[in-house]
């Protein structure tokens, strides 16, 4: 638990082999790195596919229906998409941003997102986070058992170039090589790689990149959000359904689970890359407090897009705005499971339409 849970404050959402709490003297095999990958693949597969296999499923739903612009449970889907950014946004900030100095952080970084929309903004927003978490956030030291890596150092080295050198070049190849398959790999690779805090953070940066090529409507995109709420498993398979409803020439099933490997991809190799290096990051002062900044500055790139998209494209109407803010209750203050309150939303945004 406390492997995952140091692992989890990087930013990622990738789950990562447990390590037994003892092992027994003759036992190296627990130390054989190969058995590591393969640990962290099946828990990788075991966590993902699940959901995945339900979001591609709900892709060819979708496709079969044809055109859902008016439909009355998609507005419903829109409309609990806005209930589940508010919740997450509101639990967030009293975990991130607790205090005036984060509050004020996650406040400018989400004025900073709203006037300047693109994914070098985030970067830019993450990075002053750190500076002044670094310069100005408290540094104390926090006690934690030393993590024993599987991981060789040179290992880890190669999976930072690699992290790198694909997110600089496939850009490269993409343009020059040409090809919808290559570009759609550039497009999830890097919203994968660019996000910091995983889940929600997301939303922007996919809709950045697959809605202004026309790859897929803005109205499918915020459908299959709202889906993605009401199926287990990182909400980084939301990423599954756009490959689905993308023309790559290959078959539904196919580019969703490619566009799946692309966005998970950047985690494997940031997981891999800092793993040898954990214990010597995390008890340099400095570099925790430039977490806490930028934790706070997460905080508000995510309170940007419960704006943008989500909210200026589900509340046009008084109806729709009751409708949101009933699921809201449901998830904040009744603790109901999201994948009723999805159910019920969709339901109630269909009822709406029928009136």
């Amino acid at each position: 638990m406390a492997r995952r849970a140091h692992l989890r404050g990087y930013g990622r959402p990738l789950p990562v082999p447990a390590r037994p709490r003892q092992q027994p003297s003759g036992h190296r095999r627990w130390n054989d790195p190969r058995r590591h990958a393969g640990g962290g693949v099946a828990a990788w597969l075991g966590f993902t596919m699940p959901s995945a296999i339900a979001l591609i499923g709900f892709a060819y739903g979708v496709a079969e229906i044809g055109d859902v612009s008016g439909a009355g449970w998609l507005h419903g889907l829109k409309v609990v998409a806005v209930a589940v950014v508010a919740h997450a946004v509101w639990g967030m900030a009293r975990n991130l941003a607790p205090d005036r100095p984060r509050a004020t952080l996650a406040v400018l970084a989400a004025v900073t997102m709203l006037f300047w929309q693109t994914a070098v903004t985030q970067i830019i927003v993450i990075l002053a986070g750190g500076l002044i978490g670094w310069r100005l956030l408290s540094r104390e030291a926090v006690a934690a058992p030393p993590l024993r890596s599987p991981v060789r150092r040179w290992v880890g080295i190669v999976a930072i170039v690699l992290f790198f050198g694909l997110l600089a070049g496939l850009p490269l190849l993409a343009e020059t090589m040409g090809g919808q398959s290559l570009r759609v790999f550039d497009s999830f690779y890097r919203s994968g790689a660019l996000v910091f805090g995983g889940g929600h953070v997301v939303l922007p940066l996919l809709q950045a990149e697959v809605v202004p090529p026309g790859w897929i409507t803005n109205d499918r995109f915020i459908a299959g959000y709202g889906a993605a709420q009401a199926v287990p498993g990182p909400l980084f398979t939301f990423a599954a359904y756009l490959g689905s409803g993308i023309d790559t020439q290959h078959s539904r099933w196919l580019s969703g689970l490619f566009t799946l490997a692309a966005i998970f991809l950047p985690s494997f190799l940031l997981i891999v890359g800092a793993f040898p290096f954990w214990n010597s990051l995390r008890s340099v002062a400095a570099f925790r407090s430039a977490l806490l900044g930028i934790n706070a500055a997460v905080v508000g790139i995510l309170l940007a897009a419960f704006y943008q998209p989500v909210w200026t494209t589900a509340i046009i109407a008084p109806e729709g705005f009751a409708l949101g803010l009933t699921a809201f209750g449901l998830l904040a203050v009744w603790k109901v499971r999201p994948w009723l309150v999805v159910l019920l939303t969709a339901s109630g945004g269909q009822a709406l339409a029928l009136l």
